[in-house]
C-alpha cells in the first residue's frame, strides 16, 4: 500500500517536473525582455547625463542569463548574436536593430531612437510576462494530469 502512494508520488512529481522544464523557455523570454527593457532605462539615462563611453556603459552593469551572453559579445566584438530559441524572428531582428544603433549618431538623435523604442520594449515584456505566467501555470497542470492519468493506468 505504502509503495503505491510512494510510486504515485514520484511518478506525479516527476510529470510536474517535466511541465516546470516545459515553460522554461517563457520565463527565460520574459527574463530577456525585463533585462532589455532595463537596458534601455539605463541608457537612457546615460544619454541624458553622464555620456560614459559606451564599453564603459556595458560593462558597468552586470546582466544574467542569454542577454547577458548577448551583451558580454556586443561588448566584446560588436558582434550581434541572438540565436535563442523562444525569440521570433522578429524579435531578433529588432533586438539586431536595437543595438546596431548603440552608439551610433549624436546624444540627441540616440536619445530619440531610444526613447521611441521604449514603448514597445514596455510591450514586449508586457506580453513576455503574461505568456510566461499563463503557460507555466497551464504546463504545471498538464504535467499534474498527465501524472494523474499515469497513476491510475499504472496502479
Amino acid at each position: 500500500m505504502w509503495l503505491k502512494f510512494l510510486l504515485s508520488f514520484l511518478i506525479i512529481g516527476f510529470c510536474i517536473g517535466l511541465g516546470y522544464i516545459a515553460a522554461e523557455k517563457y520565463r527565460a523570454r520574459r527574463r530577456f525582455f525585463a533585462q532589455l527593457d532595463g537596458f534601455n532605462e539605463r541608457y537612457l539615462n546615460e544619454l541624458s547625463y553622464a555620456r560614459t563611453p559606451l564599453n564603459d556603459f556595458l560593462r558597468a552593469y552586470p546582466y544574467a542569463g542569454d542577454f547577458g551572453k548577448s551583451v558580454e559579445a556586443f561588448a566584446a566584438e560588436r558582434k550581434l548574436s541572438f540565436a535563442y530559441g523562444y525569440l521570433t524572428k522578429e524579435e531578433r531582428a529588432d533586438c539586431a536593430d536595437y543595438f546596431s544603433m548603440l552608439g551610433k549618431g549624436d546624444a540627441a538623435s540616440q536619445s530619440g531612437y531610444f526613447s521611441a523604442k521604449k514603448v514597445q520594449l514596455a510591450e514586449q515584456k508586457a506580453t513576455a510576462e503574461r505568456e510566461a505566467k499563463a503557460r507555466g501555470e497551464l504546463y504545471l497542470k498538464l504535467g499534474l494530469l498527465a501524472g494523474l492519468a499515469f497513476v491510475i493506468l499504472i496502479i
